[in-house]
């Protein structure tokens, strides 16, 4: 159930803040990530929000959107140029700013995910092609990444009603069985279980033991 509360800080910096709600006594973090709508947050900005508990530290708003007739903040307009530096010509930056050096550093993990999974496609494909797997068994792996993708959208839903939670061993089971792919999906369209180390470590190490052990049953015949 959506709550409502007012911005009572917010870091441009660090694209990051806090909602402070009369329902919850702690004031919600929230990301820039986890708002929608025109503009960026500000302070004093009325919003709309869902908050989940993540172990100890405190409640987190998703879903944080401008409340109804709530006047979002625009970004202050640049300082119009003086006529004798329009006629100078522009200089180059020698240094990338530190927004496009944060931006390829968050893309960089998507795409490393991106490609581990093309390679694993390769790797199915090229074990059919050798006749290490019949066709039929891609309907087995998709079948797989769809419940392990389920079973994450089902633990966000528990986590934010905050009833019984799907247990992580059952993630991670579904990850090393094939189903890595799929929950690598969830996490990013989710937004879930992105932050937690512990699970984070498991969950690539589910990855490197299902890769290694598809890649060895492929090449184990030419090499007996």
């Amino acid at each position: 159930m959506k709550k409502q509360g007012t911005v009572v800080r917010w870091d441009s910096t660090k694209a990051f803040g806090f909602i402070r709600c009369p329902q919850i006594t702690a004031d919600v973090f929230f990301h820039q990530r986890d708002f929608s709508g025109p503009g960026m947050p500000a302070e004093g900005l009325q919003v709309t929000f869902e908050d989940i508990h993540v172990g100890g530290k405190g409640p987190r708003a998703l879903s944080v959107e401008p409340a109804r007739n709530a006047i979002v903040a625009a970004p202050p307009a640049p300082p119009p140029t003086p006529v004798a530096a329009e006629l100078l010509p522009r200089s180059q930056p020698a240094v990338r700013s530190r927004s496009q050096w944060q931006k390829r550093r968050e893309e960089r993990p998507l795409w490393i995910g991106l490609g581990l999974i093309a390679f694993w496609l390769l790797l199915w494909l090229i074990g059919i092609g050798m006749g290490r797997f019949p066709w039929v068994i891609l309907t087995a792996v998709v079948l797989v990444n769809l419940a392990t993708f389920y079973m994450y959208w089902r633990d966000k839903d528990a986590a934010i009603h905050e009833v019984q939670r799907v247990p992580e061993d059952w993630l991670h089971a579904l990850a090393v069985a094939g189903g890595w792919p799929g929950a690598w999906f969830a996490q990013q369209i989710l937004r879930h279980k992105t932050r937690k180390q512990p699970f984070r470590l498991i969950y690539w190490g589910t990855v490197a033991v299902n890769m290694l052990a598809l890649l060895a049953w492929i090449v184990w015949p030419s090499i007996r």
